[in-house]
């Protein structure tokens, strides 16, 4: 159903101040959060979801519907009044259960694609970089399946906070590259940080640039809701480049005191000032007041949504039926099969480094998976994350599946879970496991989110050598198995490195995937298949203590075993993930490390966590120091991470046991 060509102002504001209204008693019934943004954006919202934005709350997870994303999500009781009028599964209980436990209706909006939430936001900017994401899954699959099965928007909010943060520098640049036409961003120019206007520290020319990068730009008065929806008709008919809406907002519009001040961004208006609002918007004194017809209104915006989706299933239907295939190719993208791997057949005992084990494969884990999609930041020479197949996804070419981040880690790590947030696609991005530092936020995310994003990091440890300490992790393993819901493999050999992309590609969780830069050994793990599944499992057998390495150390730890042989019988235990392996029953947990043995860990990192499994007797042999500049092997030597020089330390370790 389409909108009606001339909105009723009169509806408009009485549905817009209902949004208002719900946000403000929701603050102020949890004494907490962030009134000023909902109240200022409520009109832009109003005309978004009432004549625009193209969604079923019946259906929320219908694939063609467009996205929003509210990055500003400290606003996020906008986000809330508008999913309850509209029809989603939003209470009018969960509104007055803003920010308590167990409430859906959280501080900031965490993702819940049930209830219309498309991702979890609240650290500016990482909205504004996903939503480029999810836009470029679209013009990816609306590519590969068609106009008639792909063909919807992505819309966000964003703030100044969100342009202020560097990452939107990075992502709207890529955006602007890529010509995404179809991203339509709404900013809330209402010139007000918490610390007071913006201009303490923001004085820049927007339009001019997001003009620069390639966007198409117009400003409106964002209580105008006439003006608003000419300017988002204008941004949908621009199909070349994405658009961005500078709407000029008062913040905590419309109450008499803080209106237009810091003081209506994060903390409830009062008592009195709600007072004051209600008077001069002639609204009841009554908390969580729902006049009558507005619910309708909004409704009625839904019956696009409603009839749009009506409209793809029958276009599908009939698309099936001229194509018999189709249905098998949407699957494999939508809904694909368990992943097997083969890998080329690595020769036992050859030098080949994890990361071209990943190159070795890469080429079947794309023909086995076809919506494996992602790039490197600039280091695809180095990652060897590259299809040899399908292109490179540019602006004449959407069907690509190498995408090209450029020198953008932060801006890789949004797209990413943009991507895997879209669905449809299996993406990954890759750079070298330092750099995780400027990929952090989105990372944790997607933990935070449980989506599948697949993080590859190559050049792991100190052992790529001559770079030296600025690109040599030592922390980054501990921090990165410290976050909850990630698993982190780092694989031993090619071998390994084959089962952890058949694992990682079962599952549908977030998972860091580390290779090495130098060469290592390919083991012999005759009878052993299937342990990365685990997480962790014996390689060599022995009754005199346990040592646990992981990655390049397996090797190292197996030489130190060969070398204590003739006077302790060391069980060597790869553990190339160790969350998996915790996940294990107590019983093959016990199984793989003794039962009562002392335990010794090697790994090329910090020794912290390690404890865990090593206990308060236990050896923990790593690097508790930053790295230095020289050839792998002398790194080796200096940092005591050789074989024998390892076995020297389990002998004196285990004399004192």
């Amino acid at each position: 159903m389409a909108a009606p060509d001339r909105i009723d102002l009169e509806s408009h504001h009485l549905a817009a101040n209902t949004v208002r209204a719900l946000a403000m008693d929701a603050v102020q019934r949890a004494n907490s959060g962030h009134p000023g943004m909902p109240m200022g954006m409520a009109d832009l919202a109003t005309v978004l979801w009432q004549r625009h934005l193209v969604v079923d709350p019946d259906h929320p997870r219908w694939l063609d519907r467009d996205r929003f994303v509210l990055s500003n999500g400290h606003g996020s009781m906008l986000l809330y009044a508008v999913l309850h009028l509209c029809g989603f599964p939003v209470t009018m209980q969960d509104l007055m259960g803003f920010r308590q436990w167990g409430s859906p209706t959280a501080g900031h909006p965490e993702y819940e694609p049930e209830l219309g939430i498309e991702m979890t936001t609240g650290p500016l900017g990482q909205g504004f970089g996903t939503a480029v994401g999810m836009a470029m899954a679209e013009a990816h699959l609306n590519a590969v399946f068609g106009a008639d099965l792909v063909d919807h928007r992505t819309w966000a909010f964003v703030s100044d906070g969100d342009l202020m943060e560097g990452i939107s520098a990075e992502t709207a640049s890529l955006a602007g590259h890529l010509g995404l036409g179809k991203l339509v961003y709404v900013y809330d120019d209402n010139r007000i940080s918490i610390d007071g206007r913006t201009d303490l520290a923001f004085s820049e020319d927007v339009a001019a640039r997001f003009g620069a990068v390639g966007w198409h730009t117009v400003e409106v008065d964002g209580h105008d809701p006439v003006a608003i929806d000419e300017a988002y008709a204008a941004a949908c008919a621009v199909v070349d480049r994405p658009s961005l809406v500078i709407a000029r907002t008062l913040i905590g519009k419309g109450a008499p005191n803080k209106e237009d001040t810091a003081g209506a961004h994060g903390a409830p208006l009062g008592p009195d000032e709600i007072a004051g609002w209600r008077q001069g918007a002639g609204w009841p004194d009554e908390d969580f007041h729902v006049p009558d017809g507005v619910t309708e209104d909004f409704g009625a915006g839904m019956e696009r949504g409603r009839a749009a989706r009506v409209r793809w299933q029958e276009r599908f239907r009939a698309a099936s039926a001229s194509d018999p295939g189709l249905e098998a190719r949407w699957s494999s993208y939508h809904s694909p099969e368990r992943v097997s791997l083969e890998g080329p057949g690595f020769e036992v005992g050859a030098g080949i480094a994890t990361r071209r084990a990943i190159g070795a494969i890469f080429d079947e884990i794309g023909d086995k998976v076809p919506g494996l999609v992602g790039g490197s930041a600039d280091l695809v020479g180095s990652t060897k994350t590259i299809l040899s197949t399908g292109g490179s996804l540019a602006r004449n070419n959407p069907a690509g599946r190498n995408m090209h981040f450029g020198v953008r880690e932060h801006a890789m790590g949004t797209i990413v879970n943009g991507l895997a947030l879209h669905g449809g696609l299996r993406p990954y991005g890759a750079t070298f496991f330092v750099f995780s530092d400027y990929m952090r936020p989105a990372i944790r995310l997607s933990a935070l989110m449980d989506i599948p994003s697949i993080w590859v990091f190559t050049h792991e440890s100190v052992f790529l050598g001559e770079d030296g300490p600025t690109h040599q992790p030592i922390e980054h393993l501990a921090a990165m198995r410290a976050m909850p819901n990630m698993a982190v493999f780092r694989p031993a050999d090619a071998g390994e490195m084959v089962e952890t992309w058949e694992t990682v590609l079962n599952g549908s969780h977030p998972a860091i995937i580390l290779g090495t830069r130098q060469a290592v050994p390919v083991l012999d793990r005759s009878g052993r298949e299937g342990g990365v599944a685990r997480g962790a499992y014996v390689l060599r057998d022995g009754d005199a203590a346990v040592v646990i390495a992981t990655g390049s150390e397996v090797s190292v730890a197996l030489e130190a075993a060969d070398l204590l042989a003739p006077d302790h019988s060391i069980r060597v235990v790869s553990m190339p993930c160790a969350e998996l392996f915790l996940e294990q029953p107590e019983d093959y947990r016990r199984q793989v490390l003794g039962n009562g043995l002392p335990v010794a860990s090697v790994e090329a990192g910090s020794t912290f966590g390690w404890s865990r499994f090593t206990g308060a007797g236990g050896l923990n042999i790593g690097v508790d120091r930053f790295g230095a500049s020289a050839p792998a092997g002398r790194i080796a030597e200096e940092l005591g991470l050789t074989g024998p020089a390892v076995a020297g330390r389990i002998a004196t370790w285990l004399d004192s046991v």
